[in-house]
């Protein structure tokens, strides 16, 4: 579904990614873990078209999008919930969700899916006319998902869902996610500080230091790996 074949990505005269690869088969999950400043979010970034690599390629379903504009890339069905949520805190939980449809006009299907996001958080439709700002960050994280569940993904690129919440609010976090592609096939590419429950939500994981992709495997075997074990899980 995804091919991301030698990009390097610079800020300035900074490299921040050093010809990774890495593909996305779709239906799947697959996670890339690596520590602060590994450029985890880069990778993402210039997935969705944020940061454009200075050179390699990026090809979603066969289709070059390396020089498309993000909207161009959200438009083919790529969509990103960034880091920091990065919700409309003035808008309303409902006018946020708006804004994630906005590029749509199946009126029909804008409608079921707000339905889906109210069933997957009810505590959403509980506060849908309240502005984003107020909420908790738990639940500002649970409508920026919603939001680009709106956009109606095929996949779904997921940045650090965790930072910041507590850990009863993680786990719910990730079995939304977990059902969200067994129940909608959405393919979900997510990048991820704890990698312990990134791996354990999986099908396969990357492994990204100082930009380089060093190590790839099923989640399985990198779970079991003591390297992985003594750098990422803290075991």
């Amino acid at each position: 579904m995804l091919k991301v074949d030698s990009i390097h990505t610079y800020y300035g005269n900074i490299r921040a990614l050093d010809g990774i690869s890495l593909e996305v088969r779709e239906g799947e999950i697959i996670t890339l873990i690596g520590a602060n400043g590994a450029g985890k979010s880069t990778t993402l970034m210039s997935i969705s078209g944020i940061t454009k690599p200075r050179s390699g390629k990026i090809l979603f379903e066969g289709k070059d999008i390396t020089s498309l504009p993000p909207h161009e890339i959200v438009s083919l069905g790529i969509c990103q919930v960034p880091e920091g949520r990065r919700i409309f805190p003035q808008l309303s939980v409902l006018e946020n969700l708006d804004m994630g449809a906005y590029l749509r006009h199946d009126k029909e299907g804008i409608k079921a899916d707000l339905d889906y996001v109210f069933e997957l958080f009810p505590i959403l439709s509980n506060r849908r006319h309240q502005s984003g700002g107020t909420l908790s960050g738990g639940e500002q994280q649970m409508l920026a998902i919603s939001r680009a569940i709106m956009a109606k993904p095929r996949l779904l690129l997921l940045d650090e869902p965790s930072l910041g919440l507590a850990p009863l609010i993680v786990r719910q976090i990730f079995s939304i996610i977990e059902r969200i592609n067994a129940e909608h096939g959405t393919t979900i590419f997510l990048v991820e500080q704890n990698a312990n429950m990134a791996l354990k939500l999986a099908h396969r994981g990357y492994v990204l230091q100082n930009g380089v992709i060093v190590q790839t495997d099923t989640s399985e075997a990198l779970l079991a790996d003591n390297k992985i074990k003594e750098a990422y899980l803290g075991l």
